[in-house]
């Protein structure tokens, strides 16, 4: 995973940067309940601050800045297929000379 993806999944929530369990499980390459099963069972070597759950305020909050953020890559990403797509016809269109006849 690149350092850009990764700093885009970091928020700031009660004055902490934060980590969702499904992003992390994403960065891991591990499903998200193995992560908490494995949080679960050593809780005791973490800090009490280690983790903490979202009431369901800061959840719609943070859900809607994901929504916002994936619509926005969405749309840059159709946008930049559509101006890929413009080049490929307008290259159809434009003959070259080779120098053979």
């Amino acid at each position: 995973m690149h350092l850009l993806t990764i700093q885009q999944k970091i928020f700031e929530k009660r004055g902490q940067k934060v980590m969702l369990d499904f992003d992390l499980a994403e960065l891991y390459e591990i499903e998200k309940r193995v992560l908490n099963q494995a949080v679960k069972r050593n809780i005791d070597i973490f800090p009490d601050d280690f983790m903490f759950q979202l009431t369901q305020n800061e959840w719609e909050n943070m859900l809607s800045q994901i929504v916002m953020t994936y619509q926005y890559k969405a749309i840059n990403y159709l946008l930049q297929k559509e101006n890929q797509e413009t080049e490929q016809k307008e290259r159809k269109r434009i003959g070259f000379k080779t120098g053979k006849d």
